[in-house]
């Protein structure tokens, strides 16, 4: 898969964990987009055990509509084969209550999660999370 690059995020493939880039807050049409992208992202992984790296940057408070939207998305990425999500928080003034509402969402969706201040961490975390997971 390239590289989708949006002026609001980034969505790379690299085997088996998916890297995400949100750069502050989305606005409806921002989010649809994102979600239409996402989806594509999803299907190439065919069903296989995959994780998610995803680093927020700034200030990325969801709204009630935007935090809806991330719960169907995560429901979405569960069913196409997402076991893990490494989320990182980056640059940002509302770190408390962003790591709220990923813990609302990703428990909604039943997925194992942690929330960290470094990508080298989050991503090491996730690789072993992944290598420890047997597969099917």
């Amino acid at each position: 898969m390239e590289r989708i690059v949006e002026d609001n995020y980034s969505i790379a493939a690299q085997t088996n964990i998916l890297q995400v880039e949100v750069f502050g807050p989305f606005n409806g049409q921002v989010t649809e987009k994102y979600i239409e992208d996402m989806y594509g992202a999803c299907e190439q992984f065919s069903g296989e055990p995959w994780g998610l790296l995803i680093s927020f940057y700034g200030n990325s408070v969801f709204s009630p509509e935007a935090e809806a939207a991330l719960i169907k998305v995560n429901k979405y990425r569960v069913k196409h084969g997402l076991i893990a999500n490494a989320s990182v928080l980056i640059d940002s003034n509302t770190a408390d209550i962003q790591q709220l509402q990923l813990r609302r969402i990703y428990q909604a969706c039943n997925i194992t999660f942690y929330v960290f201040s470094d990508i080298s961490n989050a991503q090491s975390w996730l690789e072993q999370f992944l290598q420890q997971t047997p597969d099917d």
